[in-house]
């Protein structure tokens, strides 16, 4: 009998802030990082020779200062795994799930929703990394696989049932289940579609954007993203680049990162109109449902964008009620695990809104590319509207790194989430102690 022998942790951190990627009007010299958890059993890994252990694989992103606490609060939850039957855990991620959103002491500290809530979601995640490898399948091939009735037995309906029931969801699903085959065959020939905020960074010289923005459209993306909201006249400016650049065919999306009240959303919004935004994200607090409301009634025809930091299916279901938002932008470590963003995915297919991922920071690309491709093949059967956010760094610290060409995903083959790091990576950037921190440190 498989056991779970426990967790094992580290503090990784990139220092981007260095070179200003990632750079935005909110944050802006972040450190991408990840609160890094590997769950340690004592089975054997399929996949692997010398009887090496099976390991899931997961993390939480921040943005440096920060990890620790997230690590804590990760830790905290060994306990309900430690020492557990490995088949029996992952024949009920949907209890599981469950259960760590349930644990009283941390839901106070939420309640779902911030640091307690992500940690539960990386817990969750290396479990379902876990099912993906015993199961040697892509995590978003296992989810597309399984049956419509175990999909809606992973999600919690508590607080939805009156946006959605179960019985919808399980109909949503079953209708999804006609023509699977073929849409995983398509989606391994043809991969899910991209666009790039690489060209974007607000740190970014007005050259570098537009050097970014032309090989953006060369490696064949559809759609850049912007950054904005620090200077009206700066942005106004670099949209014009961009929009020079890469001509007309090409969509600009623009991107606040949540610095504007809503007058001042709306008043800049109309004042960047004129680039023909693809959508605006984030112009305000992701928790003003009304404000979200308000602004997308006030800005029309120009799209409006969130979910990076929407904290639970609850906010993303407010603001789907409050016809809020054109484009939803669910986010693998935000909320808590794979199990609360089938519940997200379900919410945006009942409300006809599409759903395009945030990626952009350390690992979020490999993550959530498996959701959408989920999303395509067992749920809404398109792509049409819908892509995946790409940045251009940092992917070569994973063992099985996300791989765009000519602007589409690729569907990944190697068994689990995508979310395990490369050792050697681990020990470079683990911070203090890594060799990296160790340089800058000494520099």
């Amino acid at each position: 009998m498989a056991k779970i022998t426990g967790f094992v942790t580290h503090d990784v951190r990139f220092p981007t802030s260095l070179r200003l990627d990632g750079s935005d009007a909110m944050n802006p010299s972040p450190d991408y990082s990840a609160a890094y958890l590997i769950i340690r059993t004592d089975a054997a890994d399929p996949a692997r020779s010398g009887g090496e252990p099976l390991s899931g694989y997961s993390f939480v992103f921040t943005i440096g200062p920060g990890n620790d606490v997230q690590l804590a609060a990760i830790r905290l939850l060994e306990r309900f795994l430690v020492g557990r039957d490995l088949d029996e855990v992952l024949a009920d991620l949907g209890g599981l799930y469950r259960t760590l959103v349930g644990y009283s002491p941390m839901r106070w500290l939420g309640p779902e929703c911030g640091i307690a809530h992500m940690a539960v979601g990386a817990v969750v995640n290396a479990c379902w990394d876990l099912a993906a490898r015993r199961a040697g399948k892509p995590l978003w091939l296992l989810l597309a696989e399984m049956s419509p009735q175990e999909i809606t037995e992973l999600v919690d309906f508590r607080y939805l049932s009156d946006a959605l029931t179960p019985d919808e969801a399980l109909a949503m699903l079953e209708r999804g289940a006609a023509g699977r085959a073929g849409r995983i065959d398509t989606l391994r020939r043809d991969g899910y579609p991209a666009y790039s905020t690489g060209p974007g960074w607000l740190g970014y010289s007005d050259e570098r954007l537009a050097a970014l923005c032309a090989e953006a459209v060369a490696e064949g993306f559809t759609q850049v993203k912007l950054k904005v909201g620090a200077r009206l006249d700066d942005d106004k400016r670099r949209c014009a680049i961009a929009r020079a650049t890469v001509g007309e065919s090409i969509a600009i999306a623009i991107d606040a990162n949540q610095v504007w009240d809503v007058a001042a959303a709306i008043a800049w919004i109309r004042e960047l109109a004129p680039v023909r935004p693809a959508w605006i994200e984030e112009p305000t607090s992701p928790s003003d449902i009304l404000g979200f409301a308000a602004i997308r009634q006030a800005v029309r025809p120009v799209p409006v964008a969130t979910g990076e930091h929407v904290a639970n299916r609850v906010m993303f279901k407010q603001l789907l009620q409050a016809d809020a938002i054109d484009v939803m932008q669910i986010d693998a470590c935000r909320v808590a695990g794979v199990n609360e963003n089938l519940a997200n995915l379900l919410l945006a297919a009942k409300f006809g809104v599409p759903v395009c991922p945030h990626a952009g920071g350390v690992g979020l690309c490999e993550a959530v590319q498996h959701l959408s491709m989920f999303d395509y093949v067992a749920l809404t059967g398109t792509t049409d509207g819908r892509m995946i956010e790409w940045i251009d760094h940092l992917h070569e610290h994973f063992v099985n790194p996300a791989v765009v060409t000519a602007g589409r995903y690729q569907a990944p083959s190697a068994p689990g989430f995508s979310t395990e790091l490369r050792p050697e990576s681990v020990a470079e950037f683990s911070f203090p102690a890594g060799a990296a921190w160790r340089a800058a440190i000494v520099g």
